[in-house]
């Protein structure tokens, strides 16, 4: 019997619950500085267009470069992952964002010629979203080796509502940085926050994890047992599931929505309600979205545990965020006040926030053994309107000056992805 056990790899075993909350806070806090980086383009996207005499359509190619490089490497991070692990992917491509982020100022002042200092930035934000694509691949895939089925929803929802947190902190921190230290100094900070985040991962969490298991492994003498070695992604088999389309279709709609609000959303405010303070508008949508995304996974496991079906749970939370969204969406083309604009916002963003525990763990459920391929995949379809649908958000805006027709576009687009999901969808394991 204890030959068997020693035949069990740190791939094979659960965390415990010490271990999981160790690692759902830290991957909490990951979350949170990787998205206070990606977002602080959009932050100071304004003061920077204003100093280097973008309009609408060169700061829409800025805002969206990201998704290029982001689109890149969702699938090679979920396949790294579910090869060598996501502990090991995680930390060394935080080290390389943050290092990007923080060295993204200097490409403003190497060069006085406009065109070539827009192109640089470009690449910046290219480089940025290559690295930050290893990022929720690797997480997916640990949370789906290291977490049980009935505990995946909200141990989920929780890690990935620190993208929120995140999103807030650079709102407010951030907006303040901005408004007393300049934007540069906004890239300085957060870049620096990335790496201290990844140092103390990389040694007070993942170094003592794997060290207290290396003696363990090390000793074995049996060869793993077939349930540990990875075998390759029926993607043939994958690719002719109805489920899997509807999946990538439905994470697309949403994040086409959510993309369009974390990017434009600052741009909004700032020209519709110019008198506003940053900080506000900046804060408030994210504050309200993290109870949302926790309560969302607290309500998805609930539900299973009480015996609702696992397909059931998914197409509600993806029901509540993808009519929740376009309906404030629409709404907020007939509001003309600050406080309603920002309440329609606040509760179409906080909508998104029920997708960490709808579609988002939903590779988990269908592919559990290839969750972090399964997840690149639909990230990568995911990414597509951040350069699309961003990009198109700022033509629209240049040609129309309609932010009504950006935001019913994204409506009816979120509409689709529901109507394709709620048909097609599904909770259980298909590979």
């Amino acid at each position: 019997m204890i030959e068997d056990d020693q035949t069990v790899t740190m791939e094979t075993r659960y965390w415990n619950r010490t271990e999981k909350k160790q690692w759902m806070i830290g991957l909490f806090w990951g979350c949170a500085t990787l998205y206070s980086c990606r977002t602080v383009m959009p932050l100071v996207a304004v003061p920077m267009s204003k100093e280097l005499g973008w309009d609408k359509t060169e700061s829409g190619s800025v805002l969206s470069a990201f998704f290029w490089g982001y689109t890149m490497t969702q699938f090679l991070g979920g396949y790294l992952s579910d090869r060598i692990g996501g502990d090991v992917v995680i930390p060394i491509a935080a080290c390389c964002w943050s290092l990007v982020t923080f060295w993204t100022p200097q490409l403003v002042y190497l060069f006085e010629d406009k065109i070539l200092t827009l192109r640089l930035v470009i690449l910046s934000r290219v480089l940025l979203g290559v690295f930050q694509g290893f990022h929720y691949p690797g997480v997916s895939s640990l949370i789906s080796r290291k977490i049980p089925e009935q505990d995946r929803s909200f141990t989920f929802a929780v890690v990935c509502s620190g993208t929120q947190l995140g999103t807030l902190f650079c709102g407010s921190v951030g907006s303040f940085i901005l408004e007393v230290y300049g934007w540069d100094s906004v890239f300085y900070f957060l870049g620096l926050l990335g790496m201290l985040w990844m140092l103390c991962m990389r040694y007070f969490l993942i170094h003592r994890h794997r060290q207290k298991y290396l003696p363990f492994i090390s000793i074995e003498k049996k060869p793993p047992p077939p349930s540990a070695i990875n075998a390759p992604t029926p993607w043939v088999t994958l690719f002719f599931k109805p489920a899997f389309w509807s999946l990538l279709i439905g994470h697309f709609c949403e994040n086409n929505a959510f993309f369009i609000l974390l990017s434009w959303l600052p741009t909004y405010f700032h020209e519709n309600f110019p008198d506003a303070k940053g900080w506000v508008f900046n804060v408030v949508p994210w504050l309200i979205t993290i109870p949302s995304s926790i309560f969302g996974g607290w309500l998805a496991d609930l539900m299973i545990t009480k015996g609702w079906s696992v397909t059931f749970v998914r197409k509600l939370m993806n029901t509540i965020t993808m009519l929740g969204c376009a309906f404030f969406l629409v709404i907020i083309s007939y509001t003309s006040s600050y406080v309603g604009a920002l309440t329609c916002m606040a509760c179409a963003v906080a909508c998104c926030g029920f997708h960490n525990s709808g579609i988002l763990v939903n590779p988990q459920d269908i592919a559990p053994k290839h969750a972090g391929s399964v997840f690149g995949i639909m990230n990568m379809a995911g990414a597509i309107p951040g350069f699309i649908g961003v990009y198109m958000a700022g033509h629209i805006l240049e040609a129309t000056k309609s932010w009504s027709a950006v935001f019913n576009q994204t409506a009816g687009v979120a509409v689709f992805g529901w109507i394709v999901y709620t048909i097609f969808g599904t909770g259980k394991q298909i590979i």
